[in-house]
């Protein structure tokens, strides 16, 4: 598969500061360096004294032009990431029409319908719709020069102050004039970095302040070279806090101010005045040792305290969008194609869960394809981790299943079992033919069809059954099967693995006859183990099932597409998978008494769905 290319969109507004413009510039070029195609959008109007802070002069791949105006790259966009602070639900439903939205720390109301969630720095969500697919402060580019300690010994002490691009609080002044005045010259060193307007004649008279009005480039580079920081909650914190730096931070806002004490950041509190105030805890001789203890432990906490590992540019490098959907599978439902299917359920790595509101269906989002082939491991090592035993050591069990499945189509066929080519069977996702050798034996006329080669070859060797290689639906078979071909066609436990099932459950209607049967098995989420722990359940949902099904959406979902409901046939019931239930001896009154009960109320953790073909989608 070709990765497309990746459009990062940075928070450049006036007064939202310089550190998301740069945190996106320095993205961009993480991601050319791991090998991917990637641009960074400036709008017309951005705040171009920002450009040269962020080092942005001529840069090549800045991409001046409104994508949602004009065309992207050929291959189209894989991810469009937003650094925006807080994306509007208008603005981010615009992005979201042209690729999937990858959201970095973000605080806006849209920030739980972003199709994935990357959070950098910590935050105060605590909802579980609200907690990123991933939290992981050692993602930035950490610096590679660090101090030995946190703590410092000998004067005098070097101090670097800085606020950021803009200090739209206008904190740096009230703390650089408050460390002056309670300090002597020869025990401490300021290092005052201010891009906005300064009165920087105020320090003339202090020889030990040193007043760098542009920035310094790389600046996580040199924070090794000073003993304090003193800063707003941000990235430069975590920076200082991998270079062995102490932080002293002054917020700018409430908001911020939550955010730091949350992280576990010692605060001077929020505004100017606080900034004023920071010259009383340099004058306490134990404030420098317990500070430096305090960042140790943030360190310790947030992974900061070992040598970097995985960036955000190396993980954003691996994100590549499935080209299984047809047509605009962005925001639309793989099983209805209903727009705008936003309500997420989950979130874990690499995966995020939704439920259509149209028609209740469950469905993954990856941020890239699941790296899973269905050849021989898949039938033996992965089925045998999962069942005890290997695809072909459970071939009589799978047969016997298959005969009571086939038992209950038989019923639903009738008269017209025979009749017609209603005998003719189709298996999609065969595997080595358990159930075809089962309908063979019940006198259908199967063939089948999997991916898998070594399969497809048995089922035609070993059982001399027709089958072909493919993923349906197959080119092959539209070419080669006529309209009405089959009165049979199954799914077990296939049905989940479709990204996109409208060309799936659309062919399915188009080889089948009027009346025939349509039949598949699938896990549920409606069963013990969705009812008792829904994250649990999802998190756990193997990471090539697209859709998870439950009995009460089949009725209207398949209506949609021709079909007629006439059983569903709860399966799976596992009476210890219950609060309590593996306490209890299986086959004992309490064991029976949880299995009457899952079976009365259809609590399994699998079922059966028979339908019929009633008219043409």
């Amino acid at each position: 598969m070709t990765a497309g290319s990746l459009l990062v969109v940075p928070a450049i507004e006036k007064n939202r500061g310089g550190g998301h413009l740069v945190r996106g510039a320095a993205l961009v070029r993480s991601l050319r360096r791991a090998g991917r195609e990637a641009f960074l959008f400036l709008p017309e109007d951005h705040n171009r004294e920002l450009l040269g802070i962020a080092g942005l002069n001529d840069v090549s791949w800045i991409r001046w032009e409104d994508p949602r105006k004009t065309p992207g790259p050929e291959e189209g966009w894989d991810f469009i990431i937003l650094d925006k602070f807080r994306t509007s639900p208008e603005e981010a439903a615009s992005w979201s029409a042209l690729a999937p939205l990858v959201g970095i720390d973000e605080g806006g109301s849209y920030r739980r319908s972003f199709d994935f969630l990357i959070d950098i720095l910590p935050n105060l969500y605590t909802r579980r719709v609200d907690l990123p697919n991933i939290t992981a402060p050692s993602m930035i580019p950490l610096p590679v020069n660090r101090r030995p300690s946190f703590h410092k010994k000998g004067s005098p002490l070097r101090v670097l102050i800085s606020f950021g691009a803009e200090d739209t609080a206008g904190l740096s002044f009230p703390a650089a004039m408050a460390l002056v005045k309670s300090s002597r010259e020869d025990d401490l060193e300021i290092t005052l970095i201010a891009t906005t307007q300064f009165p920087a004649k105020a320090f003339r008279a202090f020889s030990n302040v040193i007043f760098i009005p542009k920035g310094i480039p790389e600046l996580r580079e040199h924070l090794a070279e000073y003993d304090l920081l003193i800063t707003h909650f941000g990235l430069c914190a975590f920076e200082a806090i991998h270079a062995r730096l102490p932080v002293l931070l002054v917020s700018p806002g409430g908001y911020h101010e939550k955010l730091a004490r949350h992280a576990g950041f010692f605060s001077a509190g929020t505004g100017p005045a606080a900034a004023g105030r920071i010259g009383q805890f340099l004058s306490d001789t134990n404030f420098l040792n317990s500070l430096a203890g305090r960042c140790e432990n943030i360190a310790s906490r947030y992974s900061l305290d070992t040598v970097p590992g995985q960036e955000l540019g190396d993980l954003l490098a691996g994100f590549t969008r499935s080209r299984d959907y047809a047509g605009s599978a962005v925001t639309s439902c793989p099983a209805c194609g209903a727009p705008g299917s936003r309500e997420t359920q989950a979130r874990f790595p690499g995966r995020t869960y939704r439920r259509c509101g149209r028609c209740g269906m469950i469905h993954m989002f990856r941020s890239s394809p699941p790296a899973i082939e269905y050849e021989t491991d898949y039938f033996f090592g992965f089925y045998k981790k999962q069942y005890g035993k290997t695809y072909l050591e459970d071939f009589p069990n799978l047969i016997m299943a298959g005969k009571k499945r086939l038992s209950l189509i038989k019923h639903i066929l009738g008269n017209r079992a025979g009749q017609g080519g209603a005998g003719r069977l189709l298996d999609i996702g065969c595997a080595y033919g358990p159930f075809l050798s089962a309908a063979r034996g019940e006198g259908f006329s199967p063939q089948g069809i999997d991916p898998a080669a070594d399969a497809v070859h048995y089922v035609r060797e070993e059982l001399g059954i027709p089958a072909q290689v493919g993923f349906f639906p197959d080119p092959s078979l539209q070419e080669s099967e006529d309209d009405g071909s089959f009165g049979v066609i199954t799914l077990w436990y296939v049905i989940e693995h479709f990204a996109d099932l409208p060309p799936v459950l659309g062919e399915i209607n188009r080889l089948l006859k009027k009346g025939g049967v349509l039949a598949f098995s699938t896990p549920s989420f409606s069963g013990i183990s969705g009812k008792k722990s829904p994250e649990t359940f999802l998190e756990n949902s193997p990471q090539d099932h697209w859709t998870v099904w439950s009995p009460g959406i089949c009725r209207k979902l398949l209506a949609r597409y021709g079909f007629k409901l006439k059983k569903i046939q709860v399966t799976g019931h596992h009476p210890e998978r219950f609060p309590l239930g593996n306490r209890f001896r299986k086959g004992g009154f309490i064991w029976n008494l949880l299995l009457y009960l899952s079976r009365l109320f259809g609590l399994g953790d699998t079922f059966e769905c028979y339908a019929i073909k009633v008219r043409l989608p």
